[in-house]
């Protein structure tokens, strides 16, 4: 085991890796944690498994950018699994508050008659209309999953747009969305574009499914659909989960 330098890029992806596994698992548009500064890591590689990372960094809200307190965890990168992650960290945000505004939230959405659509979440100037943060959020949280079922010790990712969403009326206590979405790949520069299908309660587990491409591809499915094209994403049959 040694010391890294805590500017280190690997830190500080090791310890995005473990924010991933956070705004997955709270499953919560109000929680999202970003990370300020790492202020301790140390690596140990462990031969015939992986590289494992203990760190201590400090946190920022993911959309209202004020302090969101310390965490403390660890990420094992397996040779060919997902990452493995412990995190534990200390809550500054008023727990009740939050519950409240996912609480608002999400009864909005349950009460829709008419499905909620909307495209380029931030706009092309990085802008993101008020009403929309809470959907961004809610995306940031599902995408936090496949960010982390993709991260490698030497790849990390963050999720740059929402080019598409659109709400399914559901007549059941959950809420479906399909999201088409950007990942920026780090540090390879590369823009993976994923169709997300993710359904929210306010009980943990987020449900979500994905396809991504890289390199701007557009995907496809067996019938031809342009999952790039706005226009024909939402095409799946009911049922999907």
């Amino acid at each position: 085991m040694h010391a890294l330098n805590p500017s280190d890029r690997h830190a500080s992806r090791a310890a995005w890796t473990a924010l991933h596994y956070s705004n997955y698992h709270e499953a919560s548009p109000s929680t999202l944690r970003a990370l300020r500064q790492v202020l301790k890591a140390t690596v140990k590689i462990i031969p015939e498994v992986g590289v494992k990372y203990y760190l201590q960094f400090t946190t920022d809200g993911y959309i209202n950018g004020e302090n969101a307190g310390s965490c403390l965890a660890t990420v094992l990168y397996l040779k060919k699994s997902p990452p493995e992650v412990y995190i534990k960290c200390a809550h500054t945000q008023d727990k009740k508050q939050i519950q409240e505004e996912d609480n608002k939230f999400y009864h909005y959405l349950h009460h829709q008659t008419k499905p909620i659509i909307a495209n380029n979440i931030p706009d092309s100037h990085g802008n993101i209309d008020r009403a929309h943060l809470p959907l961004w959020g809610l995306a940031i949280a599902g995408s936090s999953y496949i960010m982390l079922e993709k991260s490698t010790e030497n790849l990390g990712y963050f999720m740059a747009q929402v080019k598409a969403v659109k709400q399914r009326i559901r007549k059941d206590s959950a809420v479906e969305f399909e999201f088409i979405i950007l990942l920026h790949e780090t540090p390879t520069q590369k823009i993976e574009l994923c169709h997300m299908h993710l359904i929210w309660t306010l009980s943990p587990p987020l449900r979500v499914k994905y396809i991504c491409t890289s390199d701007n591809h557009w995907l496809e499915d067996g019938s031809g659909q342009d999952y790039g094209s706005a226009a024909g994403l939402f095409h799946e049959k009911e049922g999907n989960f």
